[in-house]
């Protein structure tokens, strides 16, 4: 991979660890997987199907073995959206609004 395709400025951060999307409405929360994170978004695998700058609320557990905190809650636009190997798929989303 040539380093001048991957276009975001921000240094992302593996994380793995659980998190919650809670689509807009009545829909219920959806479990997920936070790959990485970075200050302006973050990279999620999930069985949730978006569309295309949908915006989600989502809450990321602190990984296991961690300081105990209180999880991140954001709300996030969805960038893109990809279908993996697993069957499952992973979800590019900007950080729009830091929740708590």
């Amino acid at each position: 991979m040539n380093p001048y395709d991957d276009r975001r400025a921000s240094r992302r951060i593996p994380l793995g660890c659980n998190a919650m999307i809670k689509p807009a409405g009545q829909a219920p929360a959806v479990p997920a997987h936070c790959i990485e994170l970075s200050p302006g978004g973050m990279t999620l695998e999930s069985d949730y199907v978006p569309s295309l700058s949908e915006m989600l609320d989502v809450l990321v557990r602190q990984p296991e073995g961690g300081l105990e905190r209180p999880p991140l809650h954001v709300r996030v636009e969805v960038k893109r959206c990809q279908k993996a190997e697993s069957g499952k798929y992973v979800l590019g989303v900007q950080i729009v609004q830091v929740l708590k």
